[in-house]
């Protein structure tokens, strides 16, 4: 899950902003926990499309090997 939709329950701003204490906080732990926390959606679907191509290329060259 990305902390950027996260709204802080101490001072009702999003968390990723860390507008307090608490933000920072949970911002910090949610990082260490999931590195991948960080990434945006379309940046996951650009990683997906890249690692289909890199298969359908392997496939292809493999085919007429």
């Amino acid at each position: 899950m990305t902390y950027d939709r996260l709204v802080c329950a101490n001072c009702a701003a999003p968390v990723n902003e860390g507008r307090c204490p608490v933000c920072r906080a949970n911002r910090e732990r949610l990082q260490m926990e999931n590195p991948l926390a960080n990434l945006t959606p379309m940046t996951l679907i650009a990683l997906l499309a890249v690692l289909i191509a890199a298969v359908a290329l392997l496939a292809h060259q493999t085919a007429f090997a």
